[in-house]
């Protein structure tokens, strides 16, 4: 079909503009839709169908043009396309026996290609499974190692297994089912060994509280077994230094290395915790375990500090320190060798709080002690302890501070404690010379003490100077001394000596010579007591030197040092004071006994109308008395004292009379009584001049005799005797004959002194009888007095 055609046939149809863009449509392959549309909303779809119908008229007419222009090529195409067929006719009949052929031939070859392919797919699967098995087996082997492990409490090979076939095996397991029971138990078995070692670790927590008290015992024993030899080596070296004359001896400073035992190593076992801290760090829980840790160490500690409330602080005090010193040389332990475990800082802040806690329970604990004795233990102990924690670094000054601050109640319940032995033991004194009948008493009660200048045992029994209260006193001070050396000792390595010596002087003047004072002043004793009780005070005054050496070498003083002026002890003056006082008391002692006979003066007839032919039963009892205080004074009682005693007891015996006869009691008295009284002056003055002479009392050569203490009552009853009473008025014979007189006494003496009797009888009887010189002059004598007066 032509141009022209297609223009004529638009031309016809009368709406060639519609078509042609109809057309264009067509042939660029592009939507109809919106020509459609348009058609219909401007109400023309008649014009459209038409259009359409062209355009199909239009193609009929290009097919046909096609058809005709490409016929001839058509028919060649027929011609060859026959041939081809021909051909191929014949290439089929020949494939088709070439076909029969190959089939017959390969028929066996497919069968054994079959077998071929069936062997390949059995050798694959072969494969896959074994090395599916290998790894089953790898992962059944490592589980069965780790459940080995387990049962064999190697936690941590299992927990490492454990790691392993998470990291390497859990996602190449091939078996689903095996992979998913493996994933599923190894949450559950960590979690198993992480309960199995806490397990472990909380019986290690039991375990370790029970040794706690152990070690520290242990721990605190070393360190007074360090200190005991540190001791005996200076007390070595001292007494290789005090030795005279003997030279250097270089072994003497050298420690007996064979006979020193090695410290015991504090054995304790620690590897549950390393176990158990290793498995929780691999667990990934090592934040979590060292929280538990010090969680539960810490609960374990308040436990340690609370006291026993079935005991007594002193029993107990041991176990609950020694404890709390273990439980911290554990910690030290766990410290160093548990690998971040604890820090430092976690150690300070429990020990801190711990020894506040025990400085205030100790405060309390001594402010309730009543015993010396325990305290010097338990102070005695707090100082090994806070040694030993220094060895361990750790820092025990409030310990020493409060030390320092029990030291002045030490020292009043120590003196409270031996006040109560000394006066238990003089109470129970009977104050007689100790008898010793063997050897061993000798040498605990004399030798001991150095009693005796002579060391030589002498022949037994052997009859002591003093009584048993002596070695028991010093025995008592000996104790003393030894108590507060080591009180002041523990924990302390200063030189003590000084305040040593202080307490030890004290201890003797307020104690000892205070408890003989209110003995010497108890007015209950006998003269033998009293005398024993002096030569006592004697003995123990010398021991003086003995009781400051002995604090000395406890001290580690050298002896040297005890020789210097002004080195000695107060109490020795004040013990000698007390020996005077003593003394002073066998004086009113005797002075009171014979004012017990002097009381008999009462009872005397004093106008007696006989005079008396022997002296008076109490002047008797007087001399006895004063034999008696001689005889058994010379055996204790020095001379000089034992003289000042007895002549104090004449002077007094003197006294007594004059004042019976100054006092209300005797009336009147005459001749014959004093005749009586010179009878019994002159017996009582044959035993003062007896006694002065024989007893060795002249070798003192004191001014006075016994005689002359008798001098006043001798001048008053010469004066009562004379002939001549009136010369006492007389100065020259009064100075010579009664210088001791006292004219005021004379005159009261004397104006009782009646000659004759003063009854009506005797008045009446004595009218013839013509005054005797001798009372003339007594007369005189009295109007003269009164007159002096």
């Amino acid at each position: 079909m032509t141009a022209q055609t297609k223009k004529r046939g638009a031309a016809e149809n009368g709406d060639g503009g519609i078509g042609l863009g109809l057309a264009a449509f067509i042939a660029n392959n592009e939507d109809l839709g919106p020509i459609v549309r348009h058609a219909f909303e401007s109400g023309k779809p008649e014009a459209l169908l038409h259009s359409l119908r062209n355009v199909v008229k239009m193609k009929e007419v290009e097919i046909e043009e096609i058809c005709r222009l490409h016929y001839e090529e058509f028919i060649l195409a027929v011609d060859e396309l026959r041939g081809v067929l021909v051909d191929a006719d014949e290439l089929k009949g020949t494939l088709s026996d070439e076909n029969l052929r190959l089939q017959d031939v390969a028929s066996a070859l497919l069968l054994k290609l079959d077998e071929l392919l069936e062997l390949y797919s059995v050798n694959r699967n072969v494969g896959e499974s074994l090395a599916t098995l290998k790894i089953c087996l790898q992962v059944t082997s490592l589980c069965k190692k780790c459940n080995r492990d387990i049962a064999e409490s190697k936690l941590h090979p299992a927990l490492k297994t454990l790691e392993l076939i998470e990291k390497d095996y859990i996602q190449n397991i091939p078996l689903k089912l095996l992979k998913k029971v493996i994933q599923k138990q190894i949450p559950m078995t960590k979690l198993y060994i992480e309960k199995k070692v806490c397990s472990e670790f909380n019986e290690w927590l039991v375990y370790i509280r029970r040794m706690g008290k152990e070690i520290g015992q242990a721990a605190i024993g070393q360190t007074s077994l360090a200190s005991q030899k540190d001791e005996g080596v200076c007390a070595r070296r001292r007494d290789v230094e005090e030795c005279s004359g003997a030279g250097f001896n270089e072994h003497a400073y050298a420690l007996d290395v064979e006979n020193i035992d090695e410290e015991a190593m504090l054995e304790f076992d620690l590897a549950p915790v390393y176990r158990a801290h290793r498995i929780h760090i691999g667990l990934g829980l090592g934040e979590k375990f060292r929280e538990y840790y010090s969680n539960n160490r810490l609960m374990q500690l308040n436990l340690d500090l609370q006291i026993s409330t079935s005991q007594s602080f002193v029993e107990s005090h041991q176990s609950f320190l020694a404890q709390i010193a273990g439980f911290f040389i554990i910690e030290d332990r766990v410290l160093r060798t548990a690998d971040g475990l604890l820090s430092d800082s976690q150690v300070e802040t429990m020990w801190e709080t711990a020894l506040s806690k025990v400085t205030l329970i100790l405060e309390q604990q001594f402010s309730l002690m009543d015993t010396a004795n325990h305290l010097l233990n338990i102070k005695c102990y707090i100082s090994l302890l806070g040694a030993t924690m220094k060895k361990y670094g750790y820092r025990a000054t409030s310990l020493v501070e409060i030390l320092g601050k029990t030291r002045d109640k030490y020292l009043e319940l120590l003196i409270s404690d031996c006040r109560k032995q000394i006066k238990d033991v003089l109470s129970k004194d009977s104050y007689e010379r100790m008898v010793i009948k063997k050897e061993n008493e000798y040498d605990m009660n004399v030798t001991a003490f150095q009693l005796e200048p002579n060391n030589a045992v002498p022949d037994l029994p052997y009859v002591a100077p003093f009584s048993s209260s002596v070695p028991s006193a010093c025995r008592i001070v000996r104790s003393f001394t030894e108590d507060l050396v080591r009180y002041l000792s523990c924990g302390s390595s200063m030189n003590f000596y000084d305040v040593m010596k202080s307490y030890l002087d004290k201890f003797l003047i307020e104690v000892l010579n205070e408890a003989f004072l209110n003995l010497i002043h108890d007015g209950s004793l006998e003269f033998q007591q009293m005398v024993q009780i002096a030569g006592n005070i004697a003995v123990l005054e010398r021991s003086c030197d003995m009781f400051l050496c002995h604090a000395a070498q406890l001290c580690g003083v050298p002896r040297r040092l005890l020789e210097k002026p002004h080195s000695g002890l107060t109490a020795k003056a004040v013990l000698k004071a007390s020996q005077n006082a003593a003394y002073n008391g066998l004086i009113t002692l005797v002075n009171s006994k014979v004012d017990e006979f002097m009381l008999q003066l009462t009872s005397i007839n004093w106008t007696v109308e006989e005079a008396p032919e022997h002296a008076n039963d109490y002047m008797n009892e007087v001399i006895i008395y004063l034999h008696e205080v001689v005889s058994s004074g010379q055996q204790i009682v020095p001379r000089d004292a034992l003289y000042k005693v007895v002549s104090g007891a004449l002077s007094h015996i003197a006294d007594s009379i004059i004042t019976i006869l100054l006092s209300d009691r005797v009336k009147r008295f005459n001749a014959n009584s004093v005749a009586g009284m010179d009878i019994d002056l002159k017996t009582l003055e044959g035993f003062a001049d007896d006694t002065y002479h024989s007893a060795g009392f002249s070798d003192l050569r004191k001014e006075t005799s016994f005689k002359d203490c008798l001098v006043e009552i001798r001048q008053l009853i010469n004066l009562l005797l004379s002939n001549q009473p009136e010369s006492f008025m007389n100065p020259v014979t009064r100075e010579k004959d009664y210088g001791s007189l006292d004219h005021k006494k004379v005159a009261i003496i004397c104006d009782k002194f009646k000659d004759a009797p003063d009854s009506l009888f005797g008045s009446l009887s004595s009218r013839a009888t013509v005054q005797s010189a001798r009372k003339k002059s007594l007369d005189v004598l009295k109007r003269r007095l009164k007159d002096f007066s």
